[in-house]
């Protein structure tokens, strides 16, 4: 999303508010059916309930939604909002349009935008909460209200190698720092052997962030905390120093493939397979890109996966609008109900069958992932506990470092100039959303 997009968003987002004012409570939308709990597969005939996606998630709830269909009776209509889906859906809320149920990232960055406590209904005290994991049971919550149900794992953030590729040049035993995860990269390229050893994704530009995500390890709470009150910055020397080091020894240095400025996602998993590159530092959308096109057997036996960050062989986690679901306070009774039944539906009854017909890790301690997974995906479930969140889930809002970062690579913006392009945004928003101190 471009700062332009965003603001607009988020001046939707405000305008959501003002249109809500025939609410007088400050205090979080209450389903007019209250929150009494609910029979996942009651009877629902004549109820049709619209579920907003994006468009990398409509093909996401298909088995749910006609399960959920076949016990309840209920109809539910997928409606595909077009990218960039965060700005474009508090867009049809300012208009007045509002659907029963829509994906969205349960971050405290992201919620926001769609004005919860007008907007959407309090999942607080719903059944299925208990059964999350905990780094999901922290997901979905801002302003002391749980708004968002998480029904798939947040990506994992870390790195995909390629087997023979590491052994080619040596490297017995994984990194452990951002500095030794370097040094192995520089080791392969001494090998000469036409092997890049990173496959950077200029061409899609989101990917750009995540090499600087993992050196932001080290920045303590109190930095987000501080931010967040508009007592840091942004252009943080430790920011700038890790958006500098990525430039100098990853594109400059010659550790990128040389098409780094034009590589794409999903050449990025087609050159990990082929072992044209050796590593790719990405979430779990790359481990779906490559399911799709590879089976297990195939992913076991050319490319691993492990965690890391500035300083810890430690993953860290990134939602997506992919992993959470809302549900809208339409002043319905019988529909909001019906949409509180999905949702539960969806994480009790159906949830066994649903990452199975998906092939995804459960968010469920109770619910074991799915036989025949790949092991790169099994071991970003395993790192996901002790994951630590990336700067959507720390900061109130997420500036579109890629895009400063794509400037960058074609030699628009220095390093400290994309710190402030991030500053400068991250305060625009935020004062366009009325937070204090900004």
């Amino acid at each position: 999303m471009t700062n332009k997009t965003l603001i607009a968003a988020v001046g939707c987002a405000v305008a959501c508010t003002l249109a809500a004012c025939s609410n007088p409570s400050n205090g979080p939308a209450t389903s007019s059916g209250g929150s009494a709990p609910v029979s996942p597969t009651a009877s629902l005939k004549g109820v049709t309930l619209t579920l907003l996606t994006a468009q990398n998630s409509v093909d996401e709830p298909k088995q749910v939604i006609t399960a959920f269909e076949k016990a309840t009776g209920a109809t539910v209509n997928t409606v595909v909002v077009p990218d960039p889906y965060e700005s474009n859906v508090p867009t049809k809320l300012a208009s007045g349009e509002k659907p029963d149920l829509a994906f969205w990232q349960p971050t405290q960055s992201t919620l926001p935008m769609v004005n919860p406590a007008q907007n959407l209904l309090p999942l607080d005290d719903e059944p299925w909460v208990k059964l999350l994991g905990a780094t999901e049971q922290g997901l979905g919550q801002v302003g002391g209200h749980r708004y968002a149900a998480v029904v798939t794992s947040p990506a994992v953030l870390g790195v995909y190698y390629n087997k023979a590729a590491f052994a080619q040049a040596g490297i017995t035993t994984m990194p452990t720092s951002y500095d030794e995860l370097l040094a192995d990269a520089k080791q392969i390229k001494a090998k000469d052997s036409g092997v890049a050893p990173f496959f950077e994704v200029g061409g899609d530009k989101w990917p750009l962030q995540w090499q600087v995500q993992l050196q932001m390890t080290d920045l303590p709470d109190t930095f987000w905390q501080n931010l967040n009150a508009n007592k840091a910055s942004w252009t943080d020397p430790q920011i700038v120093a890790a958006i500098t080091k990525y430039k100098s020894q990853v594109l400059d240095g010659g550790l990128a493939q040389p098409t780094y400025k034009t590589g794409t996602f999903v050449d990025q998993g087609q050159a990990l397979m082929k072992g044209t590159a050796a590593m790719a530092v990405n979430v779990t959308s790359l481990q779906n890109e490559i399911q799709a096109s590879n089976t297990t057997a195939q992913i076991d036996s050319t490319i691993g996966w492990f965690p890391i960050a500035n300083s810890a062989a430690q993953a860290e986690y990134s939602p997506d609008q992919t992993n959470g679901v809302v549900a809208f306070n339409t002043g319905d009774a019988k529909r909001e109900t019906a949409a509180r039944q999905f949702i539960d539906f969806w994480l009790t009854t159906d949830y066994k069958d649903y990452i199975a017909a998906n092939k995804i890790v459960s968010v469920e301690p109770g619910v074991p992932s799915p036989d025949g997974l790949p092991q790169t995906a099994l071991a970003q479930a395993a790192a996901l506990p002790k994951a630590v969140g990336v700067f959507q889930v720390k900061a109130l809002t997420a500036p579109d470092m890629h895009l400063a970062l794509a400037d960058m690579i074609y030699g628009s913006k220095s390093p400290q100039q994309v710190a402030q392009a991030c500053e400068d945004q991250f305060v625009q928003v935020l004062k366009a959303r009325g937070v204090s101190g900004f």
